[in-house]
């Protein structure tokens, strides 16, 4: 089967396996009216609706989701992994919000307990952003990426926009000294991306139903995503995971059997196996816990599984280090020219 996706916007296809283009205009007029709506919904409730919508989906999307299995298919001249290892094992954290922040040094000491190290993205202008913590991260080997500007769902919603909040990104970029970003709620054009000092991005998936912008990448690996004609471009790293915060407070598992068996799966075909989790949703224990929150030692257990099943087989790197890797050794490859809602160009 030749590598390939489709980045339609629709999983039709991957049902019958035929191809559905989807208008820009029309998805992106159906967020719109989300993000404008969402500030008068009350939470919980959003939290509730989202249950019901999940339920119907994992049903219908079963036979993709969690595992797509033609997004285990090695890009044509795939290298492998440095020091031979078996797959690439990835962790990301986005910082949502204040509280999420507030538990970045409680996530921080978990994963240097156990051994990892892990990047951190940080949204620049929805709360105040304190040097210390990131100072305190470079320090003890993490990165640090900036993730959107205000978290607000409005970065891609028009071309105006994005360049004025590009030229702002830019700027914390510089400031934090930082080469990677990440897409809020992964909503994303990534020919526009081009427009942002980076070398790496982790706005896509591999397979996601469930995201509001639900356009598969269908890998399991790293691609670049060339600007145009030139040499210039960047690495972007599909998360290939569930997210935490679907599986523990939408689809309210009690267990990581969702983790253990998608990253069996991606380690079985040698991809990244990339796990996006949120500081926000974490429960460690030392404050009340609240309905949108799920236990820490759920993420403790599966760095342990990780650790006792593949401590040798996995190539354990920052988002970064993949970037570099892959840019040293042209190991990603460009995703087949579609035209759909991320964008042409991927």
């Amino acid at each position: 089967m030749p590598f390939t996706t489709d980045f339609s916007g629709s999983y039709s296809n991957a049902i019958d396996a035929k191809p559905t283009i989807h208008s820009m205009n029309t998805f992106g007029f159906r967020n719109r009216i989300f993000y404008a709506l969402k500030p008068l919904i009350p939470r919980m409730a959003q939290v509730a609706l989202r249950r019901q919508i999940a339920r119907y989906k994992c049903k219908r999307y079963s036979n993709v989701w969690p595992i797509d299995p033609r997004a285990g298919e090695k890009p044509p001249g795939w290298p492998g992994w440095p020091e031979g290892k078996q797959f690439a094992l990835v962790l990301s954290h986005d910082v949502d919000t204040k509280k999420g922040q507030e538990r970045v040094s409680d996530l921080a000491a978990l994963e240097m307990r156990l051994g990892f190290r892990s990047a951190f993205n940080f949204v620049p202008e929805r709360y105040t952003n304190h040097k210390e913590i990131k100072a305190h991260l470079r320090a003890n080997g993490f990165e640090i990426n900036v993730h959107g500007l205000r978290h607000d769902g409005k970065l891609f919603s028009s071309r105006r926009i994005f360049e004025q909040r590009a030229s702002m990104i830019n700027q914390y970029l510089k400031k934090w000294g930082s080469t990677g970003f990440t897409s809020p709620s992964m909503l994303c054009r990534a020919d526009w991306l081009h427009e942002l000092d980076i070398t790496h991005s982790i706005s896509t998936f591999d397979t996601d139903p469930f995201e509001p912008q639900p356009d598969p990448t269908r890998t399991i690996f790293p691609f670049w995503v060339a600007n145009g004609q030139s040499s210039k471009g960047y690495v972007e790293l599909p998360y290939t995971l569930p997210q935490d915060h679907l599986l523990f407070v939408i689809l309210k598992e009690k267990t990581i059997a969702t983790w253990k068996r998608k990253l069996d799966w991606v380690a079985s075909h040698g991809g990244m196996a990339l796990l996006n989790t949120h500081s926000d949703y974490m429960d460690f224990g030392n404050r009340p816990p609240s309905g949108e929150e799920y236990p820490a030692r759920f993420y403790e257990s599966f760095l342990n599984y990780v650790d006792n099943r593949y401590k040798e087989k996995s190539y354990n790197a920052l988002p970064g280090d993949i970037a570099k890797y892959c840019i040293a050794s042209q190991a990603c490859r460009p995703l087949p020219q579609r035209r759909g809602p991320r964008g042409q160009g991927v």
